[in-house]
């Protein structure tokens, strides 16, 4: 269930009718959601609110500033002002949660997130693929706390059961894995945690969610690293935390206590991205594939990690329960020396070399799951590269790819050293 959103055509606003079925396509939503240009004299886009302090009408008004909660209400900078609110009610609609905060970074929301529903004493069964900086969050600080984390294989689906623990309290989700890109079968996991009053938490960063529906699938709480795809831009930190009815409020209280915010600026930002990610994420799921299928043929790839692909690892729960894909997936290459394999990532020129993706421009980087892996064996016969397909023409990329396999096959396959 989403908003139904109603444009206002004496003021020029959207007044927001929450909690009724919509009229429109996820499409619509993410151009229209979040917008009230009547409340601000006619601008299309909410403006930067830049503030701590709010001013109250009386003593009396003061004082019972938290009395009920209204997401709406601006009593204090750190707990949202109007430009917050229109990113989080657009949130809300995108993807049919009860309620969303934002946070500083894709890392926070999901640091949150756990933090929110998980104590010392308690069990935590984490997906093996998950994303490197969320496992050291767990193996380094909520071991600290007394937490205890088991991590378990992405493809385990129902069979999870078998690893729940009196104690367990959380399971964390990560589809596709962002290096490996395996592709769980969430509903068979969120069926058993309902029945085992277990709360499920999913890094639905890949997806967004116009390409997943993480709470049709059963999930409580949808983390989504705005970094990426919702800014588009390479250029803004923001995370996003989604929940639904039964765990927005441990998560807007737990995101409060830890004093979490994000910079109105980031924020604007990131609402204006949203306005062009139905858009963006055609483009990068056309350029991926194009690039997914090109590299399929050729002799110096062992194999590609892309759900969409027909026959790849997790493809038909990815045709099940995805309605598309983004522009980042994996390669696995064939015996290639690392020296070699940096030859070759050095040669690019369309490909920068850096961390994150979800931005216009296209990025490659190694990877190395048999570093971290623990619940499960990374036994690739060679290198892997993940890469993000940007929005540039699919015609130069491939050229570049081209020129750099060019320097795997100069060199030839070796031992990997």
């Amino acid at each position: 269930m989403v908003p139904s959103c109603h444009l206002n055509n004496r003021s020029g606003s959207l007044t927001l009718a929450t909690r009724h079925p919509s009229n429109y396509d996820i499409e619509t939503l993410a151009i229209i959601s979040g917008r009230a240009s009547g409340e601000h004299h006619g601008v299309v886009n909410t403006p930067v609110y830049r503030a701590s302090t709010i001013l109250h009408s009386d003593a009396k008004a003061f004082e019972t500033r938290h009395d009920i909660f209204d997401r709406y209400k601006v009593v204090y900078g750190l707990l949202g002002t109007p430009t917050t609110f229109a990113l989080e009610e657009a949130m809300i609609a995108l993807t049919g949660g009860h309620d969303a905060v934002l946070t500083s970074s894709g890392l926070s929301a999901v640091t949150i997130s756990l933090l929110s529903f998980i104590n010392a004493g308690e069990h935590l069964l984490m997906t093996d693929s998950v994303y490197w900086p969320t496992r050291a969050f767990c193996d380094q600080t909520l071991s600290r706390f007394g937490v205890d984390v088991t991590y378990y294989d992405p493809t385990i689906g129902a069979d999870i059961e078998s690893l729940i623990r009196p104690n367990t309290r959380v399971i964390f989700l990560e589809s596709p894995g962002s290096m490996t890109f395996e592709v769980q079968d969430i509903p068979a996991i969120t069926k058993i945690a309902k029945k085992r009053e277990i709360t499920t938490l999913l890094d639905a960063t890949w997806a967004t969610p116009l390409y997943f529906d993480a709470f049709g699938h059963g999930v409580d709480v949808a983390i989504h690293a705005a970094t990426k795809y919702l800014v588009g831009h390479s250029d803004v930190l923001l995370g996003v935390i989604v929940s639904n009815e039964r765990t927005w409020e441990t998560v807007r209280q737990t995101k409060t206590r830890f004093g979490e915010g994000a910079g109105p600026d980031e924020v604007y930002l990131t609402t204006r991205g949203l306005r062009t990610l139905p858009i963006r994420l055609k483009n990068h799921q056309e350029n991926g594939l194009t690039l997914a299928r090109w590299l399929e043929q050729r002799p110096e790839v062992a194999s590609v990690l892309h759900p969409a692909l027909p026959g790849a690892p997790g493809h038909e729960l990815f045709k099940r329960d995805f309605t598309g894909a983004c522009g980042l997936f994996g390669v696995i290459l064939n015996d290639y020396s690392t020296e070699t394999v940096r030859t070759m990532l050095n040669s690019l020129e369309l490909f920068g070399i850096g961390a994150s993706w979800g931005g216009y421009e296209s990025l490659i980087i190694p990877a190395f799951p048999d570093r971290y892996r623990t619940a499960t064996q990374w036994n690739a016969p060679g290198p892997l590269l993940r890469l993000h397909a940007g929005l540039e023409s699919p015609t130069d990329l491939i050229a570049d790819l081209e020129q750099g396999f060019k320097q795997l096959a100069d060199q030839g396959t070796n031992s990997i050293t």
